[in-house]
């Protein structure tokens, strides 16, 4: 048995983490045929292409990219022809990284210590021309095609003079060696980013992913993300495993609405999965109703909620008190001086002397409200003003704050029903 709950983790888990790729992609059919023909023009005819692959994050982009590129594989002409150059923005934060992490990646000896001697327009013919041997650019027979795989292709775009995606789509349209250029981005204003040289020279064209499932949809994802597949090892668990009705239980499908609510990608819901199967074990070698409802409610758990459980009943005060004060000046800033003003109106209501603190105390426990980030200043330049008047913003909002209230340990009764009150 225990073998088998390795086995049943290993699977699930190359399968959620997308170390495993699907034999064809759920829901973006076209798209897979529609980017597969470009690459395979460029890969196989020697044809330069240019295309944005759009979508919101956890749509789907990279994983459609990758399966194209293992189908393209399956080619007999493409299999060893295609070099490939994959950047990312957030690595590749200006144009000289960028040429570096090109060069090394075509294998061009042209970067000596810290200075690389080529321009982008020389790396793209030259590295496909040194690769096949070509003796100067512009011999497209002679060339080996590329693909340059841009992610998060909009933070290229704030590259100076955006002289690399000048280049690059240049080339593409020139005659020098036959490439491939393909984005990723979920800016939908991608294009409004380029500039005009820029932009006259990309080919406009772009993949969209915008799936929008149906619930029932979703839940046959979920049932599919979580099935072992026909070729496990031992038939009868496997069997076992798939008939399990988790989908069809209340309390399940009810957490599983409310994360298809809050977001339909399938990343928040690999993540949700994960957290199933870590409960796994040799001793409950399966997934419970109750293990899914858990894992939703850690999922949904707000780390800044939780933080006010471990709160001193003065400093739970002083965030009821800002509270208070955002609901009058409809979220404009407040100081310690406004916060303390407004406790005083709950203390003049209250004969109990456990509220009573000196201004000090006042201060240290405002002091740690900013140390743990619940409050911050609306200008750290004016960190030179009395700290009394120093401008500050509450960063929670009041669904945060009375969520925490209910399950804030031994919370005096006064203070609930002061939060709960319309005018403090």
């Amino acid at each position: 048995m225990r073998l088998l709950i390795f086995k049943v983790q290993e699977m699930l888990r190359e399968r959620l983490c997308h170390q495993q790729l699907p034999d064809r992609p759920e829901g973006v059919e076209a798209q897979h045929k529609h980017l597969l023909e470009l690459l395979k023009r460029t890969a196989v005819h020697g044809e330069s292409n240019s295309v944005l692959i759009v979508g919101p994050r956890g749509a789907g982009k990279t994983m459609l990219l990758k399966c194209v590129l293992r189908d393209l594989q399956e080619e007999k002409e493409a299999q060893k022809n295609l070099l490939q150059v994959h950047l990312n923005g957030l690595l590749q934060t200006d144009d000289r990284i960028a040429l570096k992490e090109i060069t090394r990646q075509l294998h061009l000896e042209n970067a000596v210590g810290d200075k690389v001697f080529v321009s982008v327009a020389f790396l793209c013919w030259g590295g496909v021309s040194h690769s096949s041997g070509s003796p100067r650019p512009g011999d497209r027979s002679s060339s080996r095609p590329a693909l340059f795989v841009l992610d998060e292709f909009d933070l290229f775009a704030h590259h100076k003079n955006q002289t690399l995606l000048y280049n690059l789509l240049d080339v593409s349209q020139s005659a020098q060696a036959p490439i491939a250029v393909v984005g990723l981005t979920c800016r939908l204003d991608v294009l409004e980013l380029l500039e005009k040289r820029v932009k006259s020279r990309f080919s406009h064209r772009q993949i969209h992913l915008l799936s929008n499932p149906t619930f029932s949809q979703y839940l046959q994802r979920v049932r599919t993300q979580l099935s072992l597949p026909d070729h496990f090892p031992d038939r009868k668990f496997a069997l076992d495993w798939n008939a399990s009705t988790l989908c069809e239980d209340k309390s399940v499908e009810d957490a599983l609405r409310r994360h298809f609510n809050s977001s339909k990608d399938f990343r928040s819901m690999h993540m949700l999965l994960m957290l199933c199967l870590s409960r796994v074990s040799v001793a409950k070698p399966g997934i419970k109703p109750a293990d899914l409802v858990e894992a939703s409610r850690m999922s949904f758990a707000d780390a800044k909620a939780n933080m006010l459980h471990g709160l001193s009943i003065l400093e739970l005060c002083l965030i009821i008190a800002m509270k208070h004060l955002n609901d009058v000046y409809e979220g404009e800033p407040f100081n310690l001086q406004m916060v303390h003003n407004e406790f005083k109106k709950f203390l003049q209501r209250k004969s109990n002397s456990m509220y009573k603190f000196d201004q000090p105390v006042i201060l240290k426990a405002f002091e740690h409200l900013q140390q743990l980030e619940l409050i911050r200043p609306v200008d750290s330049s004016l960190a030179k003003t009395q700290r009394e008047y120093q401008l500050m913003r509450l960063m929670l909002d009041h669904s945060q704050i009375m969520e925490a209230l209910q399950k804030y340990p031994q919370c005096p009764t006064d203070v609930k029903q002061w939060a709960m009150s319309a005018f403090g």
